[in-house]
């Protein structure tokens, strides 16, 4: 199921297949891996400046990066939402001595960000953040909560949108502030428990939390377009290097209906050609719109489309297992923990596939008012 990519630069892809498969047994410690990356400039391919320990590549070679990694089955990264959200925010809008500050440690592996956006009674609605940060002295000090914040007990830092004007409503008013998450006794994180019994998830409390003045990215009350910036660098190049892994988990599902004869059910056969076709319809859409600026509607689009694909898979790899799907891996333990199976574990992750990074409803909307046109959707105020 791997789809082939025409790469501008084959010496370059080459240098990338040989890398990997000579660090195909690095120590799997994430923290460790990340700084494996950094030593050979791996880290911050995408960015549009160099000069912070990391190397610059074309589009094409970002893909093939990407591909390449995905195909390597390489540990999972740790760092990636200081290397791709947060670092090009920064080129974009941070100051020099912020970019000078914090781009080589990215780029290093050495400092690993959390997002600190969505708070509980606001959903999906950015603009209804509650979290405060109070000028006090030299900086801000930050009350309020934060949730589903991947990664949170692993980071180092975090970057969080907070009201810094009090009494002010929905987009004004918010500012963006980069904070140390050391902070005994100001920063709580607890993990949240999901459906697999993991926990990538967290809820993050901070109670009187302090960031620095000079580590406010762009102007106080500005923090809505900061914000919106960092938003668009979600989607990329990453969605090709996640089609790859969609590609094996297809294959694997197809391997499992042939073993278990499920593949003689036509309704299957019909089900494991609508996954196939679509994930085939996903790349094609992904290569038409890579590096297009100012298509307001194609980031909700790749997403609606993932989201809808990865969930059905999920739910036709129980279908294809049949009643052994209902069975757990090993018995549970008097503590009601419990390990799953490849395929159990992606049909209940992907349960939440079309509600995390903006739900299926936020999506529509950014489409139906942004590309559309249609009248926005009234807002309640905070």
């Amino acid at each position: 199921m791997e789809f082939g990519f025409a790469a501008e630069d084959d010496a370059f892809r080459a240098e990338v297949r040989a890398w990997l498969s000579e660090h195909a047994d690095a120590d799997p410690d994430r923290r460790v891996w990340e700084r494996t990356l950094g030593k050979s400039g791996w880290i911050g391919l995408g960015w549009p400046e160099s000069g912070y320990g990391n190397r610059t590549g074309t589009l094409t070679q970002q893909v093939a990066w990407a591909e390449e990694y995905a195909r390597s089955s390489a540990p999972p990264r740790s760092g990636h939402i200081g290397e791709n959200l947060l670092a090009p925010t920064l080129l974009a809008h941070g100051t020099d001595e912020q970019k000078s500050r914090f781009l080589p440690a990215i780029a290093a592996g050495d400092e690993l960000w959390c997002q600190g956006y969505s708070e509980p009674g606001a959903g999906s609605d950015l603009a209804g953040v509650r979290t405060a940060a109070v000028r006090e002295g030299g900086g801000y000090r930050i009350s309020g909560q934060k949730i589903w914040t991947s990664l949170a007990h692993e980071a180092d830092w975090c970057f969080v949108l907070a009201r810094t004007e009090e009494g002010s409503r929905r987009h004004h008013g918010l500012s963006f502030l980069l904070v140390p998450m050391d902070q005994p006794g100001r920063i709580e994180v607890r993990p949240i428990r999901q459906l697999t019994g993991t926990s990538e998830f967290n809820e993050v409390f901070f109670d009187g939390a302090l960031a620095r003045s000079e580590h406010l990215v762009g102007d106080e009350g500005g923090g809505w377009g900061v914000a919106m910036s960092l938003l668009g660098f979600e989607r990329g190049v990453s969605t090709l290097a996640q089609q790859i892994g969609f590609a094996g988990e297809l294959g694997r599902v197809l391997e499992a209906a042939v073993a278990s004869g499920a593949v003689a059910d036509p309704v299957v056969r019909d089900r494991l050609v609508r996954q196939w076709a679509e994930l085939r319809a996903m790349r094609w859409n992904a290569l038409r719109t890579l590096g297009r600026a100012g298509d307001a509607g194609a980031p909700s689009v790749a997403k609606l489309l993932w989201a809808g694909w990865h969930q059905r898979l999920g739910e036709l790899a129980m279908q294809v297992r049949g009643p052994a799907a209902t069975v757990g891996a090993v018995d549970w333990t008097p503590s009601l923990t419990y390990e799953l199976d490849l395929f159990q574990h992606l049909f209940l992750f992907s349960r939440a596939d079309t509600i995390y990074g903006g739900s299926d409803q936020v999506q529509r909307t950014i489409i139906a008012e942004r590309v559309l046109g249609l009248p926005r959707e009234p807002k309640g105020v905070v």
